[in-house]
């Protein structure tokens, strides 16, 4: 049985929670998810623009955006790996973030708040693996090794108990696609009591473009 369904929305009210958190009438509710995608898509290009990189790995290290909205309020929380990576202060950095959002939305009715907190183990974050394997593979590292590392990375925390990673497309540079994937301890994706963290990711090389899949089996209730 192919597995047809993305693995959050399979487990939301289970094991999962939505990373947004607001209500609309019907006719609204349209306006309020391209809002929640203008938040998402000016923050990570803010970070993008203003992270100091890192030799060894390149993305924008942020695990996930949490948008709650209230009545005259819109409070953002990003949950980052790395957010000392940040070139200005992080004080500076957040209200010159919440300018640039705000002026993005151009609405005077919602106050803007944004907060950051730290992901105590950023390689434990899907998002962050898959960014650090799509740094690999644009400096044409071997794909075996890089998915290989991006397994020993998680290794070092106790909580993961399973890891799957799976790359498709032109790999190597090679005329016809195939879907590569290696796995590490259980990865039980038909168990909606598994709590599995998931992400896919597109990284674009000098042969196409490759997309990344992560499957991190973190607990069981």
């Amino acid at each position: 049985m192919g597995q047809k369904i993305n693995p959050l929305g399979f487990r939301l009210g289970t094991t999962q929670s939505h990373h947004s958190f607001w209500f609309a009438q019907p006719k609204n509710f349209s306006a309020g998810l391209e809002e929640d995608k203008k938040i998402r898509d000016c923050i990570k290009n803010y970070v993008q623009k203003n992270m100091r990189i890192s030799s060894d790995s390149e993305g924008i290290g942020i695990a996930r955006i949490e948008i709650q909205k209230r009545l005259d309020l819109i409070q953002v929380i990003i949950h980052m790996g790395f957010p000392n990576l940040l070139m200005e202060g992080q004080t500076r950095g957040i209200e010159e973030l919440q300018m640039d959002v705000q002026k993005k939305l151009n609405s005077v009715n919602h106050k803007l708040n944004i907060a950051i907190t730290r992901v105590e183990k950023p390689y434990a974050q899907p998002t962050i693996l898959a960014e650090y394997l799509a740094f690999q593979l644009k400096n044409r590292i071997a794909f075996r090794k890089a998915m290989k590392k991006a397994i020993e990375l998680t290794e070092e925390t106790d909580t993961i108990k399973g890891i799957q990673v799976q790359i498709a497309g032109r790999i190597e540079g090679k005329e016809k696609a195939r879907v590569e994937w290696v796995r590490d301890g259980r990865v039980p994706l038909q168990t909606i009591r598994a709590k599995i963290d998931y992400c896919s990711y597109k990284v674009q090389t000098i042969h196409g473009v490759l997309g990344i899949k992560i499957w991190i089996f973190v607990d069981e209730e």
